[in-house]
């Protein structure tokens, strides 16, 4: 089982995107041959900046092999070390229907917020499925919002194996419903979109201060709390706490008599306890960068091994060769 993921160097990471898709990935590198990627060219169609670009690449590999990425067993790179992918783009893109794209929400939403509209924007999904045929990928972990992507992908696939042969492995996405969405500070899916979000990493005041800053209702401490299940800190704290103190914070929250300010601190302690491990593991990576560096280029080596192969076989398939 060939499994596929990859993560955009668009800002500092969140707990959104370690529950959301690092964790689940660094759980399925167990299962099968793992390949995953940090998205630099996805993030082109957003960010402008080549500094920052380059500092959020070196970011997000420290941050993922941190949280647990094992280049021992999973294959981890750079998207841009891998040329070949933009190649099968264009090999998939003159197949791919206009319509099918006209009709991605991720398109759509991106408008409604105001970002300019740019062709690699619109023909994200393109790519996308490009980064996950290229590997030969059984299983692709992502969020909700990236289902409609991986139906894409799949539509794509079986349309070039009807037309020119079976070229393609049909993927399957895998999304963990329980932790499908994070909620954010203000309620909202955690999203740097948003300005909700709560960094993995980072120094403890302004972290906690974060967390202080949640967005709760103005009723009083002592009125009992009869959906405590939907308060954000109560769905947080299921995530970052063990099972029996997230049941009885909500409990206690649902009886009333519990202060919100005593419930974002205990949410606080949990988060900055549950992440303790990965920050000392940060710590050293950030004095060892040749070692990170290694990592992304051994990662890219195996990674264009098969890429390669599965690019021939397209190239061939379709009759360029």
């Amino acid at each position: 089982m060939i499994i596929l993921s990859g993560i955009q160097p668009s800002g500092t990471l969140h707990v959104g995107n370690y529950f959301g898709m690092m964790r689940p990935a660094i759980e399925l590198q167990e299962q099968g041959e793992a390949y995953y990627f940090i998205a630099d060219y996805h993030s082109m169609t957003s960010l402008f900046d080549a500094n920052e670009r380059r500092k959020n690449t070196l970011d997000v590999a420290l941050d993922f092999l941190a949280c647990g990425l094992d280049p021992a067993k999973s294959v981890f790179f750079r998207q841009s070390d891998v040329p070949e992918v933009c190649e099968l783009t264009w090999l998939l893109s003159s197949l791919t229907p206009m319509g099918l794209l006209e009709r991605c929400h991720s398109y759509k939403d991106k408008m409604a917020k105001g970002l300019s509209p740019n062709h690699g924007l619109f023909a994200y999904p393109v790519l996308m499925a490009s980064d996950i045929l290229i590997y030969d990928s059984n299983i692709v972990p992502v969020g909700r919002d990236q289902k409609q992507h991986v139906e894409v992908t799949r539509d794509i696939a079986i349309k070039f194996n009807q037309t020119y042969g079976e070229t393609f492995v049909i993927p399957e996405p895998q999304i963990r419903d329980s932790v499908a969405v994070v909620p954010g500070t203000d309620g909202q899916k955690m999203s740097k979109s948003y300005g909700n979000t709560i960094d993995i990493f980072g120094d403890e005041k302004p972290l906690r201060k974060t967390i202080m800053r949640l967005v709760m209702d103005s009723r009083p401490p002592e009125e009992p709390k009869p959906d405590a299940d939907k308060n954000i800190a109560v769905q947080l704290l299921r995530l970052v706490a063990t099972e029996d103190v997230a049941k009885d914070w909500e409990e206690r929250l649902r009886a009333g008599g519990l202060g919100y300010g005593d419930l974002k601190k205990a949410l606080f302690e949990q988060y900055w306890e549950f992440f303790a491990e990965a920050r000392a593991k940060r710590s050293e990576l950030e004095n060892n960068l040749d070692h990170v560096n290694q990592v992304l280029k051994d990662g890219a080596s195996k990674a264009r091994e098969r890429a390669t192969t599965v690019l021939d076989r397209a190239r061939k398939n379709c009759g360029l060769v």
